[in-house]
């Protein structure tokens, strides 16, 4: 084996498996989706599995018109996979957490549909750690472009908070489920998963660049909550009270570190 050979560098990886595969999770992803509505003969979500994830489940499940909040997350990542098709070098090596995501979303509702609500937990809680690695990634390198910020750090930030808040109703489902009746007072221990929502909120919007898609999301699932206890079964005001303080904690939050990156950046 001559020099040249030992010291010749290799020709960069071609991103057509990579963007290949993002668009096939994609479209696997959309017919789960599609799953999920009832479309392809499956229930709604809302009411399969004994109608546990319905809106009026439990204390913290949201409104239904919160789940309208998927239809945008689904268009941006469709965004995100038309874009990756123009990122050549996935930099910021997002495309293998992206994919991990979509294909546990869609497993997610699979579980769901087959009426196995306490296999759908394990499955949110990776999708959760997956979707806050990806959010990780997304704050350690900052996006070349508007584009490259809208198509990728936009809507993995709304996925990110709107699965942290339906973790818990999740949870809460599952319990619910298996016949835990949340120690005889699951106001009270709702709250509690509140106040730990914001803590996850609060802190999202301290990390990194200060993103604005992800507390977002939390405080569109919580406002929901907010609602749903203060018009449906199960009623109540205390639930409802704090859902919508914990919304107005992380949107002060997201605020101030908003105008404290500005206020930093303008002194420079």
């Amino acid at each position: 084996m001559n020099t040249a050979s030992l010291t010749a560098t290799s020709s960069p990886r071609s991103p057509l498996p990579r963007r290949l595969a993002v668009t096939v999770s994609f479209l696997l992803a959309i017919a789960g989706s599609a799953v999920g509505v009832g479309a392809l003969g499956g229930q709604q979500i809302s009411e399969a599995a004994g109608g546990l994830l319905a809106a009026d489940a439990t204390h913290l499940a949201p409104a239904g018109p919160a789940f309208s909040l998927w239809t945008v997350i689904y268009l941006g990542l469709g965004a995100y996979t038309l874009w990756q098709w123009w990122d050549r070098d996935d930099e910021r090596r997002l495309a293998g957490l992206a994919i991990a995501s979509m294909l546990l979303n869609a497993a997610w509702i699979l579980s769901i549909q087959a009426g196995a609500v306490w296999l759908s937990v394990p499955v949110i809680a990776v999708l959760l750690a997956v979707l806050a690695t990806l959010f990780r990634r997304l704050t350690e390198i900052a996006p070349r472009s508007l584009v490259e910020r809208l198509a990728a750090d936009g809507p993995f930030g709304l996925y990110l908070g709107w699965v942290s808040v339906a973790t818990c109703a999740n949870i809460a489902a599952a319990l619910k489920g298996a016949g835990f009746t949340g120690f005889g007072v699951p106001a009270l221990l709702a709250v509690v998963v509140l106040a730990a929502v914001v803590v996850v909120g609060v802190g999202l919007t301290l990390y990194g660049r200060a993103p604005v898609a992800a507390p977002l999301a939390m405080i569109w699932g919580l406002a929901w909550i907010a609602v749903g206890r203060a018009t449906d079964a199960p009623d109540s005001s205390a639930v409802a009270i704090a859902a919508t303080v914990a919304a107005v904690l992380i949107a002060a939050s997201a605020v101030i570190q908003l105008v404290r990156r500005r206020s930093s950046g303008s002194a420079r």
